[in-house]
């Protein structure tokens, strides 16, 4: 009896979770919306709003934590990639719920040289559809966004490959950067 009580405890869990998973997923803004606005602290504590980078293509990744593996690989290869994003007119942030005192340490270990934004309460990866609340905790899902110069978006990348993500965002600059 008790085995029964249990699996029906774990497949409404899982159920619960899925379903907040789906509205999230809901919530991605579509190529075309207005960037949701924001204003985060960067991991040097300085206060980063979206104005900040009007004028220029935005690479807006969500991840889900500092120093993890898949984290790891996608910002250094964000950072390998720099020069040539940077030649394309594109700046580059990262955003998880981490504090900025994590971010600082994850950008000094890796030698990153882009803003780290601190979302600690999760608002601004919910505007953006990208937030995992499991109750107990919340995690960024891996979404990456480019954001045109008049602050539009202009791709949406959901549920990304940390090896490809990079390589996908820089070809399509190429074809939008011209």
């Amino acid at each position: 009896m008790i085995k029964w009580v249990v699996i029906a405890l774990v497949v409404a869990l899982a159920l619960l979770l899925w379903r907040m998973s789906a509205y999230a997923s809901r919530n991605l803004p579509r190529a075309g919306d207005e960037a949701p606005d924001f204003a985060l602290a960067d991991q040097q504590g300085k206060l980063r709003p979206l104005g900040d980078f009007r004028g220029k293509w935005l690479v807006l990744y969500f991840y889900p934590r500092d120093d993890t593996p898949g984290c790891v690989n996608q910002a250094v290869r964000f950072r390998d990639a720099m020069r040539e994003l940077e030649a394309l007119g594109a700046s580059v942030c990262g955003v998880s719920v981490d504090d900025s005192a994590s971010h600082a340490a994850f950008a000094r270990k890796y030698n990153l040289p882009f803003a780290l934004l601190a979302d600690r309460n999760g608002e601004v990866a919910m505007r953006y559809g990208s937030l995992r609340n499991l109750g107990v905790a919340k995690f960024a899902k891996r979404n990456t966004f480019l954001v045109d110069p008049q602050g539009k978006i202009a791709r949406v990348y959901a549920g990304v490959n940390p090896a490809l993500n990079t390589q996908d965002v820089t070809d399509d600059l190429k074809r939008l950067a011209v």
